[in-house]
């Protein structure tokens, strides 16, 4: 039997999941990439001896990288090799107050009744509440097509139903972190989960404290050799089981007859196809790719989630005190969410993220050095002047992280990249630069993304961030996973 053409157009993680579960299933699979490098935002850089993960930088759920080698049937050839984090975080205040979140439940309990002198039993109950929210919703909402009718008429989903006070529907997760929590930082680190899907804890569902399960339950994890080596890994296995890929090839229109998909045009060439995969962001597969097709504009037009603004600094010195992630909290949480999602601003006292592979993997900066990626949340473009912007953060930026350091960080900066709205969006077809397409800031939000397929179009699925499940790793592998399994059902 010959096999089924399929055309996925993006080489991100869920491009890359989708094209391995595919030719497991003896599809014939060829990935278009218009860039010169496969991965997405998942990529990687290197300069002046320094090595930079661009994007993703927290790595959890590492069995989903497992099952795909393990479905693959490769595990004596391909080979993925992690660690898990004793020390997760390491978080600064303002104030002074410094406390680090540990995976060790006990071990993290302790440490913050010496830092924060709170007692434990608020924070496990928070995190047992997050662990049953989790293990009622969490193979519903993120294992699945939630735009299917056939998934909402079985036993699980039925026991996920009769829950439903459980999940806090009418509350907000800062609202939901306050009444269990109380301690204003206790509060804070929680409400910082939101982040992790580009959304404001203000206002976004308390349903998403399932993510500080995912952190505290199951772990946080380090890649040996950095996160572009969970690109490098699917990517093998793809190659392996004889994915075709074409790079520095930009689709240009996925060309439909009688509601059918039947190629896609390149700048080359036009390839048939009887299935395409779109991993390209759902707002710009349906406005570059099918401009003559119905577009669902009440989905393409929500809110987007947050952006960033990152800067990639090789720094000369070692800091003891900081570890592989570290956060330095802004003084108001409320102001900077408000700043970012209603005023559309980059906050002046930022909260500030920095990730540090060289702590782990001493390669990635020379001697008595360390590569800094430091991320700031930002509103996702709506036409600032992101030129000033970036100037006046980084200032902001130093001014924070001199405060709390104790050290003038500025002549320390060896070396200079950056990212923002306008470079994300121009490098991985992010819609305004955001980088989990549609926010979280409203309980329907799970149910709103566009769907793993077309409604309208045979053959037309999609994947990654913009759709569903969501953004982030993890979900983008299981957005690959959902999308792939459509298409074995649907036996083309």
């Amino acid at each position: 039997m010959k096999k089924k053409k399929v055309v996925i157009i993006g080489s991100g993680v869920a491009g890359l999941s989708t094209a391995i579960r595919l030719a497991n299933g003896n599809y014939d699979v060829t990935v278009l990439e218009s860039n010169n490098y496969v991965g997405g935002k998942l990529s990687e850089f290197s300069q002046n001896g320094f090595r930079f993960d661009k994007g993703p930088s927290l790595f959890t759920l590492p069995n989903l990288v497992l099952d795909l080698i393990k479905e693959s049937g490769l595990e004596k050839e391909v080979k993925f090799d992690f660690e898990k984090l004793d020390l997760v975080c390491n978080y600064f205040f303002e104030d002074g107050t410094k406390f680090s979140a540990y995976s060790e439940l006990t071990k993290f309990t302790d440490e913050l009744k010496s830092k924060l002198n709170v007692e434990a039993e608020p924070i496990v109950k928070h995190l047992k509440h997050a662990e049953k929210t989790y293990h009622l919703i969490g193979e519903l909402f993120l294992e699945q097509s939630l735009h299917q009718l056939k998934n909402f008429t079985n036993k699980k989903t039925a026991k996920a139903l009769l829950q439903l006070s459980h999940y806090r529907l009418f509350k907000t997760l800062n609202q939901h972190n306050e009444a269990v929590l109380k301690h204003p930082k206790l509060v804070q680190y929680f409400n910082r989960f939101a982040t992790y899907n580009g959304s404001s804890p203000y206002l976004t569902p308390a349903m998403l404290s399932i993510i500080s399960h995912v952190e505290h339950g199951f772990g946080a994890y380090f890649p040996k050799k950095g996160m572009y080596q969970i690109t490098d890994t699917l990517y093998n296995i793809a190659l392996k089981k004889g994915v075709k890929f074409s790079l520095n090839t930009k689709a240009e229109q996925i060309l439909v007859e009688n509601k059918k998909v039947i190629s896609v045009q390149t700048i080359n060439a036009k390839i048939d196809a009887d299935i395409v995969v779109s991993n390209m962001d759902v707002f710009h597969t349906y406005k570059k790719l099918l401009p003559y097709e119905k577009h669902p504009d009440k989905i393409l037009n929500q809110e987007k989630s947050s952006s960033a603004l990152i800067f990639y600094w090789g720094i000369k010195h070692n800091f003891k005190e900081l570890d592989l992630h570290n956060i330095f909290f802004s003084n108001n949480y409320k102001e900077e969410f408000d700043a970012i999602f209603t005023k559309k601003e980059v906050y002046n006292d930022p909260t500030i993220y920095i990730n540090i592979t060289s702590k782990k993997l001493k390669t990635d900066a020379p001697d008595g050095c360390e590569n800094w990626f430091v991320m700031v949340n930002t509103p996702n473009n709506s036409g600032q002047d992101w030129k000033a912007i970036k100037e006046q953060t980084k200032q902001n930026v130093l001014k924070k992280l001199n405060r709390i350091l104790g050290l003038d960080v500025a002549p320390l900066i060896a070396f200079e990249d950056y990212l923002d709205p306008i470079l994300i969006e121009e490098r991985t077809s992010s819609h305004l630069g955001a980088l989990y397409g549609n926010a979280s800031n409203n309980k329907m939000a799970a149910f709103l993304r566009h769907p793993n397929f077309s409604k309208d179009i045979n053959g037309l699925y999609f994947c990654g961030g913009s759709v569903h499940p969501g953004g982030g790793v993890p979900l983008a592998i299981l957005s690959g996973k959902i999308t792939a399994q459509l298409i074995k059902e649907k036996q083309y």
